[in-house]
């Protein structure tokens, strides 16, 4: 599909003259993304969102083969990560293209002047939407954004496919663990959630739930899923998954109470929903790494707490993220907000845009198309009924 949006970009060219600056995983599947920007005209630079993450045979090839300027490299350090922003930042670009609002957040804190002369941005994540939401309201935006995370397409096959399933990957990847009859904890029923606690059910576990907003607590109880605190969860629970965008989501409190053995996973963007530092002061220093992404933290006097990836996305970090053909659906309605951004330059406030209805239903098109599938269409008399209050 992306590569149909890419056929269109190369005949239309509609970045012609636009640089973009992307701060993303550095994989295949955003590859194919830049390969279509690129297409379109646009001069294209790249740093890596997540340090666990970066492909460095991907991040080598959009240098060599593709002329993408990129500043990323597999386990780079907390400082190399913010000189590799800054240097996107350096070849002033007209759009970011976020995955965390780590661009957006640099250009408003040391450049306001960079940031006033932006095009527009797109942004990959609902941590980051929340955080540009928190920008715009405050009245300090500079540019205009379009929150990919909240387009239809993107969410449905996103977050819960998509996380759902590489989530499960990234878990057993790491400890080879059987899902069935386990009993796994989801923290935050929000769509990744969801598609977590939906893959976690199907491969057998007995799936708890916990929330603090009391309407999705309700719908995952529901589903069918037990809903508690996380500090009763905690004593039962075998496996802990973070899908929250919150901080601190399992802490000091929780970890005195899990059993021995208990596996702590995030599928959340940043790695602040699982407290490590506080898992690190209650072992004592008595911690090792066990396997790759996978850390021993023992805790009181013989109970071991399984760390995976960090505490960083799990998908990522230990397995290769969502599957391309979810990929393919996401890149390419942030191929199109691009699009959207550059031809509306001149109407488009400094506000946080939702993806237009219109790219979400040509996205689900392509891809329906893609598949062989076609769906019905409606009659004008149809069309007539549904447009009259009339019966």
């Amino acid at each position: 599909m992306l590569g149909t949006v890419r056929a269109r970009f190369e005949a239309e060219r509609p970045f012609a003259g636009v640089a973009i600056g992307a701060c993303l995983h550095v994989t295949a599947e955003t590859a194919n993304l830049l390969r279509a920007l690129r297409a379109g005209g646009a001069e294209l630079s790249l740093c890596a969102s997540n340090p666990l993450s970066t492909k460095d045979d991907v991040a080598a090839s959009l240098v060599a083969d593709f002329a993408v300027a990129t500043f990323a490299r597999r386990g780079e350090s907390t400082s190399d990560y913010g000189d590799h922003v800054a240097a996107v930042l350096d070849r002033s670009p007209d759009l970011t293209v976020d995955d965390g609002c780590d661009l957006v957040a640099r250009l408003h804190i040391e450049r306001p002047e960079q940031a006033a002369r932006m095009i527009g941005g797109t942004e990959d994540t609902t941590t980051g939407a929340v955080r540009l939401r928190s920008l715009a309201s405050s009245g300090a935006l500079a540019y205009p954004i379009v929150a990919v995370s909240g387009a239809a397409a993107r969410t449905l096959a996103d977050n819960r496919y998509g996380t759902g399933q590489s989530t499960l990957d990234g878990i057993v990847r790491a400890t080879g663990t059987l899902m069935a009859g386990a009993r796994f904890v989801v923290a935050g029923y929000g769509n990744c959630g969801r598609g977590v606690a939906e893959r976690a059910r199907g491969m057998g576990s007995s799936v708890i739930v916990t929330e603090v907003d009391p309407l999705r607590a309700l719908e995952a109880a529901l589903d069918g899923y037990q809903v508690m605190p996380m500090e009763s969860a905690a004593e039962i629970g075998q496996i802990f998954v973070t899908a929250t965008g919150n901080r601190d989501v399992i802490g000091r409190e929780h970890f005195a109470r899990m059993p021995d053995g208990a596996i702590l996973a995030n599928a959340g963007h940043f790695d602040v929903e699982i407290d490590v530092p506080a898992l690190a002061e209650l072992s004592e220093g008595r911690h090792r790494l066990l396997r790759p992404m996978v850390e021993e933290f023992v805790v009181g006097e013989r109970r071991r707490l399984l760390l995976l990836a960090e505490g960083r996305l799990v998908n990522l970090g230990a397995a290769d993220g969502n599957p391309a053909e979810v990929m393919d659906i996401s890149f390419a309605v942030q191929a199109l907000a691009c699009e959207w951004l550059v031809r509306h330059r001149e109407e488009l406030a400094p506000e946080v845009y939702d993806v237009p209805v219109e790219i979400d239903r040509e996205v689900a098109r392509l891809k329906l198309t893609t598949m062989g599938l076609a769906i019905d269409t409606l009659s004008e008399a149809q069309r007539r009924y549904l447009a009259s209050w009339a019966v």
